[in-house]
């Protein structure tokens, strides 16, 4: 290692050559930089000398999640860590609901045999899979000799496994009573003459055995032990959650107590904490700080096999833009398989139109559909099932039908984090719901994490370990065939599935993750999805206002306000992109479903008195219920536009007539001259000419202006009153349709 001092500290000062002048206000920034000059001398001679008289020895029989996340931590430090009893069977009973773990006495003891005769090594032995490194070696040495003990045990304000010893601890002024032996730091010789006292089974309790040593007063003097009782090394966090903060710093983040005000360099998560660990350690030590975001949140891989599970589970508005974006995601087509398990019949002409399309663009495409009468746990047990039981299934990626990814590259982003579930952040829109919870409740349901809010507004950006996740996550193939191999995860007591399969994966130790490092898309609203109409898209409006404007609203309307894309063909008639052919071809369809032309007769009861002096063959807005949506879709997309032409002119953005005109030749093929009864109109072509129709326009009589060539999707504006009387031109062939509205009568 070498250490280059700061240059700048030695560099000359102006003046003449050889002279050296420093002002008084210079001294404090002098002495502050050899500080820290000298804080890093002291920090690598450190390392040099006296990290190897540290070992960390821990006891893990099998790489889990919580291993790994250890291992990751105690790299950051530098830590010296032995691993006893990879590989080996458990046979130390379930500790987390039960008393147990003196297999990890017995591995430890064998460990310190070969050690107990090194009277300089200092021996740390944790935890490991709800454990994690929040300072160095360096600085649990130092606080270690400073408590001048040969022994130190964890310290925690609950008492286990046996209550009834808890007059026999010695009292204390201030902080946690009681040993827990989830961290032991000592001598090796000392260490060495605790443990060979063991002489019990692998599913006897460790925590009891280590207690009734200390609880001995003989043996507490001899080997000079003590408990952590200010948390300045050990921080167990059951019983203690209320007491601990995140401090942030400039290089990592610290776990706080607040009770004594002091840095614990390992942090427990004991008991029924292991969530909150989880939570600790999405920043804890270097996982994020406010500086530098997410610091390890990028592995590089190749692009495996993924089975993908699609689930159609009630009514779904815009399936099939939802479907193209499957469609259209940056990954191998011949590396995907699809699974859709659809239980909806209005949806299987949404699926059969895609199968028929796009047949040969997947590596295989299954579907399973409502005849099947599959429930919601069965269909997703049957998905994930098909991943596990194909060996070169590498990733299993489950969306519900209610996910719109608008990031063409979510598989791949998802894939390089490199976890066993992660999911990546969905949310709708507006809004602070989204596809996972940041904590849970007592009794296991939602609860606000401290940073829920900036970790959905993206104000905190990385990768975070959650409680509970829903709607779309990738999960490793390894993971469902070792430590999900059971299959039935979904159907689980009386909570629905996605709650199932995440307390499934938090009690086999798996963890789960949200990532917020890329917008990914949104949620869309399925709770009033009306399937009475024909194209029932068409009514979202209100619900799903981002998913709505990305199929009816123009690609070119916004560059009206950015780039003033509009025409003016004639004098003070505008002309300007405002549908797309889907809004255009949607609301002929609904139109020509409903069916009830009105004819152009002059006699119309739909009109206040009931008379047209100058009628269309239509029908009304209100007629097919789409009255309230238009009126929206006015102050919405017509509203910004009439402001921008008409400058000054505040419109209200109200209509009494709202309708869609056919002209046929056979029953109207044109409109005679006339003012409409509004302050001004917009008239929006809704099929093609020369396509769909011949003839047809329209001409403005006070300017002798004509337009012949209406183009689909695109709106007149133009006064209603006055100035702009108008007729439409004949059609002679085909059938031309018009949406029209009096804004402002």
């Amino acid at each position: 290692m070498v250490v280059t001092p700061n240059t700048d500290w030695f560099s000359d000062p102006p003046g003449p050559p050889n002279t050296v002048k420093l002002h008084i206000l210079e001294w404090p920034f002098i002495v502050a930089s050899l500080s820290r000059y000298v804080m890093t001398l002291w920090r690598f001679f450190f390392c040099l000398f006296f990290s190897e008289k540290l070992l960390v020895l821990t006891v893990a029989t099998e790489e889990t999640d919580g291993f790994r996340r250890f291992m990751q931590s105690a790299k950051y430090f530098n830590y010296n860590v032995k691993v006893l009893g990879m590989g080996e069977a458990w046979r130390g009973g379930d500790v987390g609901r039960s008393i147990g773990g003196g297999q990890k006495v017995r591995l430890l003891k064998e460990a310190m045999e070969g050690l107990a005769d090194q009277e300089d090594l200092i021996v740390l032995s944790v935890d490991s899979y709800d454990l994690i490194f929040a300072g160095g070696p360096e600085e649990i040495l130092r606080k270690f000799q400073q408590a001048n003990n040969k022994v130190i045990f964890a310290a925690e304000g609950l008492i286990w496994p046996d209550k009834r010893l808890a007059d026999k601890y010695p009292s204390i002024r201030s902080g946690k009573r009681y040993l827990n032996s989830g961290g032991i730091i000592g001598y090796a010789p000392y260490i060495n003459r605790i443990v060979s006292q063991w002489s019990l089974h692998d599913n006897d309790d460790d925590q009891l055995f280590y207690t009734k040593i200390y609880l001995d007063p003989l043996q507490r003097q001899t080997l000079n032990m003590t408990l952590d009782h200010k948390c300045q090394i050990f921080q167990n966090l059951n019983g203690a959650v209320d007491e601990v903060l995140l401090k942030f710093g400039t290089d990592r983040v610290r776990v706080r107590n607040t009770a004594y005000d002091s840095l614990p360099v390992v942090v427990h998560g004991n008991g029924n904490t292991k969530m909150y660990l989880n939570y600790l350690a999405n920043y804890v030590p270097n996982a994020w700080n406010y500086e530098h975001g997410c610091s390890h949140c990028d592995d590089d891989l190749e692009y495996p096999n993924v089975l993908v599970g699609v689930f159609i589970e009630q009514p779904t508005p815009f399936l099939p833009e939802f479907f193209q974006r499957l469609l259209t995601l940056d990954y191998p087509k011949d590396k995907l398989k699809v699974f859709v398990h659809n239980n909806e019949v209005y949806h299987e002409k949404h699926i059969q139109k895609f199968w028929e399309e796009n047949r040969n663009a997947f590596s295989s495409f299954k579907v399973v559909g409502p005849e099947e009468n599959l429930s919601q746990g069965e269909a997703r047990n049957m998905g994930m099932d098909l991943c596990r039981k194909d060996a070169a299934c590498d990733y299993y990626f489950s969306m519900d039908s209610d996910v719109m990814l608008t990031n063409r590259q979510t598989l791949k982003l998802l894939i390089e984090q490199n976890r066993k579930i992660i999911g990546p952040l969905v949310t709708r829109h507006g809004k602070l719901w989204s596809n996972f919870w940041g904590a849970l409740s007592l009794d296991g349901y939602y609860a606000r994490s401290e940073d829920y809010v900036d970790i959905v507004q993206r104000k905190r950006v990385g990768v975070w370990n959650i409680p509970y996740m829903a709607h779309i996550y990738l999960v490793k193939g390894s993971a469902l065939r070792n430590e999900l191999k059971e299959r039935n995860y979904f159907v689980l007591e009386k909570l629905d599935p996605d709650m199932a399969l995440c307390r499934n994966a938090r009690e086999m130790g798996v963890f789960m993750y949200i990532t917020n490092r890329h917008d990914f898309g949104r949620l869309i609203s399925t709770a009033n999805y009306n399937i009475s109409h024909y194209n029932n898209d068409l009514w979202q409006i209100f619900e799903n206002p981002v998913d709505w404007k990305e199929k009816y609203i123009h690609q070119n309307y916004t560059q009206i306000f950015t780039e003033n894309y509009l025409e003016e063909p004639c004098p003070d008639v505008f002309w300007f992109p405002v549908f797309t052919e889907k809004a255009c071809d949607e609301i002929v369809e609904e139109m020509e479903h409903y069916g009830s032309w009105s004819g152009g007769k002059h006699e119309d009861k739909r009109i206040s008195g009931g008379y047209e002096t100058v009628p269309t063959d239509d029908i009304h807005m209100k007629q097919i219920g789409f009255d309230k949506e238009w009126l929206h879709f006015i102050r919405e997309f017509i509203s910004p536009v009439t402001l921008k032409v008409f400058s000054g002119y505040y419109t209200k953005g109200y209509a009494v007539m709202n309708f869609v005109v056919k002209y046929t030749p056979e029953r109207q093929a044109y409109l005679r001259p006339h003012h409409d009864s509004s302050t001004f109109t917009i008239n929006i072509a809704l099929n093609n000419k020369d396509r769909d129709f011949q003839g047809g326009g329209c001409r403005f009589h006070r300017y002798n202006c004509s337009i012949e060539s209406p183009r689909k999707g695109w709106s007149f504006m133009h006064p209603g009153r006055l100035t702009h009387l108008h007729e439409g031109l004949p059609t002679t062939n085909g059938t031309r349709y018009i949406a029209v509205s009096f804004i402002d009568p």
